[in-house]
């Protein structure tokens, strides 16, 4: 459970005590939505590079390899080898991301796989079984993701339905979590805060979640395509309202800077695919800004990506050996890049906590807001 060990401002250092292992937070979950983060990271590979928390998905696992299948190999934990904790977001995002053709009920959700076409429905009930054949550390609710802009009617009802979807979410894993043969019969239960961009329905939805003393709360339905600022606003409007001594947690955000303004609005956890999904492109993140691999600059830059990071990355191989293997399309090009970027994020969250351990969070805060999101300044590499 969360235990809140020290504030400044609103920006919090925790730490969050589950079956698999604690959780320092703020922290950063590592993204590995099929049980494996693209790029070629083992589970071992992020035990290397100081992650924390693995987030796996419910809907690609239920349709590859099947989450059934999963549970009679002993659950994600003993698939992938990886013994820390996992969260396992609830699918519902994919189902309205990713399904061309779908239809929603109060029952649940039918939808196409993307994979095969294949008609699947899942509701509560259905996420919640998933979750629990997977045996995560942690279960999302499932709830509606509203496209975004919307509506304010819709989104009311919207915000109305995951209410009730929520309702269901918790009965039936209060369910399985006492079944005999439940993979992890400590899993447990976040639920997600929705609204669009509408902080009345945020505020409002926020406050009938609450009532529900779940073991966590998401804000969800952000950083997906509104400015940050607006983000910015509703993790404001919002943060007031949630469960001081629970875990609080920021779904798919986001950039360095984008963190270190959730921070410092109260936010405790976070998971993001862009840092490995840039790394795969050659965007990769140092402490003086960005820098592109794929630039002629480097080519002879016989440098580290980065002279303050101690990455196996940096520690071993030049910005011109990794560009030379991302330009050859070789593997170990990607494999290097991703676990810079991991390593860089996860030494992020590090350094603030370590900045609220030292009540210096602020000096922290206005070193890096205006650096780690831009070009890295040529002079500076």
């Amino acid at each position: 459970m969360y235990k809140l060990l020290k504030q400044e401002g609103s920006a919090r250092r925790g730490e969050f005590t589950t079956v698999h292992g604690t959780v320092q937070t703020p922290g950063f979950m590592n993204v590995a939505t099929t049980a494996a983060i693209k790029g070629g990271l083992s589970a071992f590979d992020l035990m290397d590079i100081n992650c924390q928390v693995m987030l796996c998905n419910t809907y690609h696992l239920h349709v590859r390899t099947g989450d059934k299948a999963i549970k009679e190999m002993g659950g994600l934990h003993k698939f992938t080898g990886w013994d820390k904790p996992i969260l396992t977001d609830s699918g519902g995002f994919q189902v309205f991301s990713l399904a061309k053709l779908r239809s929603i009920k109060e029952e649940g959700v039918t939808f196409n796989s993307h994979i095969d076409g294949r008609k699947i429905f899942m509701g509560p009930e259905e996420s919640m079984q998933i979750q629990s054949n997977l045996g995560s550390t942690i279960a999302m609710a499932f709830d509606e993701c509203v496209e975004n802009p919307s509506t304010f009617d819709y989104s009311k009802l919207s915000c109305d339905r995951t209410t009730r979807w929520l309702l269901r979410c918790k009965e039936e894993h209060e369910r399985l979590n006492a079944l005999h043969d439940t993979v992890n019969k400590n899993q447990l239960l976040f639920g997600i805060n929705q609204g669009c961009t509408f902080p009345e329905l945020r505020v409002k939805h926020m406050q009938e979640i609450s009532k529900l003393d779940l073991d966590g709360y998401a804000i969800g339905g952000l950083a997906v395509g509104e400015p940050a600022e607006v983000m910015y606003e509703i993790i404001s409007a919002v943060e007031p309202h949630m469960p001081k001594e629970k875990i609080r947690y920021l779904m798919g955000v986001g950039t360095p800077v984008n963190i270190l303004e959730a921070v410092h609005r109260g936010v405790d956890l976070f998971d993001c695919v862009m840092p490995s999904r840039n790394a795969r492109h050659g965007h990769l993140f140092t402490w003086n800004g960005i820098i592109n691999l794929n630039n002629a600059r480097f080519e002879k830059d016989i440098r580290p990506v980065d002279a303050e990071c101690d990455c196996p990355v940096c520690r071993h191989h030049s910005r011109a050996y990794l560009r030379h293997l991302l330009k050859a399309k070789e593997v170990l090009g990607l494999r290097l890049a991703v676990m810079h970027n991991l390593y860089f994020y996860n030494s992020l969250m590090e350094k603030i906590r370590d900045s609220l351990d030292n009540g210096t969070f602020e000096e922290f805060y206005a070193k890096y807001i205006n650096v780690l999101d831009k070009r890295a300044v040529l002079e500076q590499l």
